[in-house]
């Protein structure tokens, strides 16, 4: 279910580890609210902080090592769960059936589930595969994209309240180059906190959106060249069943969604 630790994307899980405790270091060697909290005895907003941030690095590492919804070569039983019965075969439209079978000419799969992809830099086939983070180093797919956007979430939070921590920081200096010999480093801790905060804002804002959609990122961005969907008009989604069940079933329902019966049942009552 889980990715080696020390595998792909090594450097760039312990970079973000690194930054996150040295940002996190740097809130509390200056004289910001929580220093002055820790230094008065008052421990519980900063052990609520450095908890908060604890957890986001786990989540962070679950997010990275997690499975998003490999499709191994030899799952040749997963394939035919995942496939088109016969009695279904012979509902689908006339128009639609030449969709039914899609290969994968990279790993071979002679039967490629709807909406997944193959992801060039995991070398597999994704179920409802999103994108490849590189900041996580591992692809969103239908494993891992919920926790992901929980994820992000949670991060945000860490972050808006880093950024606060860091405004109260600063000391006032009425000379130039002495404030920002005083308050150098902590300005760059806020302009970095700023930037990610801004960054995961969008991500988390956009994600959302997709997912009351029932869109992937994949889909939204190529959607002119996926061919379930290029024959498609501009504003029609054949997965989407309104913003408060595609919500609920992204949220709410584990497991394996059969894409084909959702997508062949939607062209069935369009017909």
């Amino acid at each position: 279910m889980f990715k080696n630790v020390f595998g792909s994307g090594f450097l760039v899980r312990t970079s973000h580890v690194i930054l996150t405790w040295v940002i996190t270091l740097i809130l509390f060697l200056h004289d910001t609210e929580l220093r002055k909290q820790e230094e008065t005895g008052q421990l519980f907003q900063p052990v609520l902080f450095v908890l908060l941030v604890l957890l986001s690095v786990l989540l962070y590492f679950a997010v990275s090592l997690m499975d998003p919804g490999f499709i191994l070569s030899d799952d040749t039983d997963l394939q035919f769960m995942l496939g088109v019965t016969e009695e279904q075969q012979d509902m689908i439209p006339p128009a639609t059936k030449s969709l039914r079978q899609r290969r994968c000419g990279h790993c071979l799969l002679q039967q490629q589930p709807m909406r997944s992809k193959h992801c060039q830099t995991c070398q597999h086939c994704v179920r409802r595969y999103d994108h490849h983070c590189p900041w996580i180093e591992n692809c969103v797919g239908e494993r891992n994209h919920r926790w992901f956007v929980f994820y992000l979430a949670f991060q945000l939070l860490v972050l808006l309240w880093g950024l606060h921590i860091a405004w109260t920081g600063f000391t006032y200096v009425p000379i130039w180059h002495q404030w920002l010999r005083t308050n150098g480093v902590l300005t760059a801790v806020t302009m970095l906190l700023a930037l990610l905060s801004l960054i995961v804002l969008l991500l988390l804002g956009s994600h959302l959106y997709l997912v009351s959609l029932n869109t992937t990122t994949w889909e939204f961005m190529s959607r002119h060249r996926i061919s379930y969907l290029k024959h498609c008009g501009a504003d029609e989604n054949p997965f989407d069943r309104g913003t408060f069940q595609n919500l609920w079933g992204f949220f709410c329902i584990w497991g394996t969604v059969v894409w084909e019966h959702v997508y062949f049942k939607e062209g069935s009552d369009q017909v």
